[in-house]
């Protein structure tokens, strides 16, 4: 992956978690916000509650006491006083109280506590009234809650006690009205909460004691784990319950316990606080995020790709310039825009790049002069082997001529002969001069390097195997997925020649010849290995020196002509040995694949 796309990706992704955080942030204080509102209004609908507890408790108070205070009431006190056993002619009157006074419940008891007329449930006649059973304990002056029985259920009331004491004996005047759905409907609920009662009949939990404003409570059964947690701990306990699969439906659901004075469980008001408004919020916050997120990450698509231009393009230069200067173009140069850590290196670079090509230059010119010099001497070396002979002979002849005679007719010969055979020798010299620098340009086309090699081993393998000559053993090692370059085979045929009879001459008494095919990236490869007496690091140094040789009677130009084929194929050729190791040359050249290309296309 480039950088470009590296830092684009990188700046991308910056924007995307940035926004996915903050919403993420927003929708969890949204939460908590909500959370913490929800709590609010259940402390204010507790509060409403009690203050409309304490309301209808005064004025059932009040009606009751009203009943106490009545002629009606009065003469049933009196006249149960007289007339202990004429109960009987009671037995109806707390009915029509009760309608009178708008109670539900309404019950007069003597002062044993023993019920003499029920309103609610007149077969009660003559049974005990608890909160009357124990005539140690004073009456409840206050309104208080109190399971009623009925015939058929039971039912959570809100009861006031007074005290008829006109009569030797007193009689008690027990009234209430109903907690149910009436009472929940008289409070003020805010948008999206609900007030709940349930009435503990005791034993397991009972979907029908469970109502609303409307009435009973649709899927009672979900609420029952929140009841019966109520009744384990006798404290508040709250739950979120999913009315269905959509997350809209759910309900988180508080639960507080109404008790008597002495701690008795009579119900339960629950409060519901729909959790609609906030699912609605959170897929707002969420479609509104995805929103920004994908307009950020256009925005920082496109801003990040303009940054990633601007700050790459400077890099991707620097690396153009690298790869020109690793091909040969040292006078390579970057543009310097800016005055930052990039300008500064690309100046850096500029200044490298001068300073390789002033050392290049330099470096250049050193080893030209080193290598006219060296070849100023190997040449004038021989041309100075021939010409003492000469001088000598020339010398002979004047002296021969001095003394004249038959002598200098033998001496003539003589000398004639001499003179021949050294200028015949200068005239070889200069001609392998001439050929090393006349070295024709090479002629491309298709040349399957491995055949090649085959050829120039075949030329050889007389040689090699020829009697009272050293014993030399040659082996192949071919690629056969190298296929072909564009190159000279002639001149290369030459090349591979003279580095194997190099090879030969380094085994005087018998070895292995190796010669290799292999590949190398875009290029392709020969090397020439011979297990020879191998070569220091100063003679592979000067090795490819015109007249420089290690051999007795060589003349220095064999491998100054394979550098220069190799060199004008655009390769390299180079050596690793160490004395004792052998010698191993290894030429690399280009493939040139346009060239074959070319080639395919002519032909076709």
């Amino acid at each position: 992956m480039s950088f470009r796309r590296k830092l684009l990706l990188m700046l991308t992704l910056t924007v995307f978690v940035a926004v996915a955080a903050v919403a993420w942030t927003v929708s969890v204080i949204t939460r908590r916000a909500f959370e913490q509102s929800e709590q609010e209004r259940t402390r204010a609908l507790v509060a409403q509650f009690h203050r409309e507890f304490n309301r209808r408790g005064q004025e059932v108070a009040s009606r009751v006491e009203a009943i106490a205070g009545s002629d009606a009431a009065t003469r049933m006190a009196l006249d149960l006083s007289r007339q202990p056993g004429n109960t009987g002619a009671y037995v109806n009157e707390a009915a029509a109280e009760a309608k009178a006074q708008q109670l539900d419940f309404l019950e007069f008891a003597d002062a044993g506590g023993s019920i003499i007329s029920s309103a609610q449930w007149p077969a009660k006649f003559g049974y005990k009234e608890p909160p009357l059973a124990n005539a140690a304990q004073a009456p409840s002056a206050n309104a208080f809650l109190k399971r009623e029985e009925l015939p058929n259920s039971a039912v959570l009331g809100l009861f006031a006690i007074r005290v008829i004491r006109e009569a030797d004996k007193p009689l008690y005047v027990v009234g209430g009205r109903r907690l149910d759905q009436e009472f929940l409907a008289s409070l003020e609920l805010p948008a999206g909460t609900r007030a709940m009662l349930y009435t503990n009949a005791g034993g397991t939990y009972s979907p029908e004691s469970l109502v609303d404003a409307a009435g009973p409570v649709a899927q009672a059964g979900r609420l029952e784990p929140l009841v019966d947690r109520v009744k384990g701990s006798g404290g508040e306990q709250s739950v979120v319950v999913s009315w269905s699969s959509d997350p809209a439906d759910s309900e988180n659901v508080d639960a507080i316990p109404l008790k008597t004075e002495k701690g008795e469980l009579l119900g339960m008001l629950l409060v519901g606080n729909s959790g609609r408004a906030l699912v609605a919020v959170e897929r707002r916050i969420r479609s509104t995020a995805l929103l920004v997120a994908g307009l950020a990450l256009v925005l920082a698509i496109v801003v990040s790709t303009w940054l990633a231009s601007r700050v790459t393009r400077p890099v991707e230069q620097l690396a153009q310039a690298a790869r020109e200067v690793a091909a040969g173009n040292w006078q390579a140069q970057v543009q310097v825009d800016s005055s930052d850590e990039l300008g500064e290196m690309a100046g850096a670079f500029n200044r490298m790049t001068q300073e390789l090509t002033d050392q290049r230059e330099r470096l250049v010119q050193a080893e030209r002069v080193a290598a006219w010099r060296e070849l100023a001497r190997r040449l004038a070396h021989e041309l100075k082997n021939p010409l003492f002979p000469l001088q000598i002979t020339v010398e002979n002849l004047l002296k021969a001529r001095e003394h004249g005679g038959e002598q200098f007719d033998e001496v003539f010969r003589e000398s004639a002969s001499t003179l021949l055979a050294e200028i015949a020798n200068l005239k070889a010299i200069i001609d392998r001069f001439s050929e090393f620098s006349k070295m024709p340009q090479p002629q491309l086309q298709p040349v399957d390097l491995n055949q090649l090699v085959r050829n120039v081993l075949q030329v050889h393998q007389a040689q090699m195997g020829a009697e009272g000559g050293p014993k030399i053993v040659a082996k192949l090692q071919l690629d056969d997925q190298l296929g072909k370059v564009a190159a000279d085979p002639e001149l290369l045929h030459r090349a591979l020649a003279n580095l194997v009879l190099n090879a030969m001459d380094a085994m005087p008494r018998g070895g292995t010849l190796t010669l290799r095919t292999r590949a190398s990236g875009e290029n392709a490869c020969v090397d020439v290995s011979d297990t020879g007496s191998g070569l220091s690091k100063e003679e592979c140094d000067r090795l490819f020196t015109p007249y420089y040789t290690t051999k007795e009677h060589g003349t220095g130009l064999g491998l100054a002509m394979v550098q220069s084929v190799v060199s004008d194929h655009q390769g390299r050729i180079g050596v690793k040995s160490a004395p004792g190791q052998g010698t191993t040359f290894s030429i690399e050249l280009p493939r040139r694949r346009e060239e074959l290309a070319k080639f395919s296309t002519n032909s076709g």
